[in-house]
């Protein structure tokens, strides 16, 4: 029941296109591919500002006890 084979695959993806829209499909994978190179630049900013600088301490405990 749960196995689909190539035939049900080309059917779904007819499907979705006849209801879509070839457009509205690629500006669906384009803004998805945004989103993915966004979230992979942020998450290597934030990598980058944590090896720069490791003696940043951000929650400033040390200095309160001084």
């Amino acid at each position: 029941m749960g196995n689909i084979g190539w035939t049900g695959i080309i059917i779904i993806a007819i499907l979705v296109v006849i209801l879509f829209g070839k457009g509205k499909i690629s500006s669906i994978m384009g803004d998805l591919a945004k989103g993915i190179k966004s979230f992979k630049k942020g998450m290597s900013d934030e990598n980058s500002s944590e090896t720069k600088d490791p003696n940043n301490n951000s929650d400033n405990s040390n200095s309160e006890n001084k």
